[in-house]
């Protein structure tokens, strides 16, 4: 199974959440969204670790099995798309989710997320340990 972690998924992946651990271990290709990335470094800035916060998120980077992606255009097709089906549901979400999404379609990934709004997603696959929100 091929995965995209979702930000709340990789700070779960660093804190040894079993369930997330478990679906990162059975993955044979990671994905990391660059939308991610930047999330996670923006909450390292925000931190008192960031040098070995980004050192640590380095060394994922560096295995075999992870790469890092970026939107293009098939990721704002999608984008689009699941942008205007949840606005029609009246169920919308972020636009940094939005953009994690359609990276999963384009890539035809899994997420791996902690975050129940992505249930309301048609099509998405999907698994983690969705949090009360």
């Amino acid at each position: 199974m091929r995965v995209l972690l979702d930000t709340n998924a990789y700070t779960a992946l660093r804190v040894g959440d079993p369930v997330t651990v478990g679906h990162f271990r059975a993955a044979t290709s990671v994905l990391l969204s660059s939308i991610v990335a930047g999330e996670l470094m923006h909450g390292f800035r925000c931190g008192n670790r960031f040098d070995a916060n980004v050192a640590e998120l380095r060394q994922l980077l560096d295995h075999p099995l992870c790469r890092l992606v970026s939107p293009g255009w098939d990721t704002a097709w999608h984008f689009s798309r699941i942008a205007k089906m949840l606005r029609d549901k009246g169920r919308p979400i972020g636009s940094n989710d939005l953009w994690i999404a359609a990276q999963c379609m384009e890539h035809n990934a899994t997420l791996l997320s902690c975050d129940g709004d992505f249930a309301a997603v048609d099509g998405l696959s999907l698994v983690g340990t969705p949090q009360p929100g």
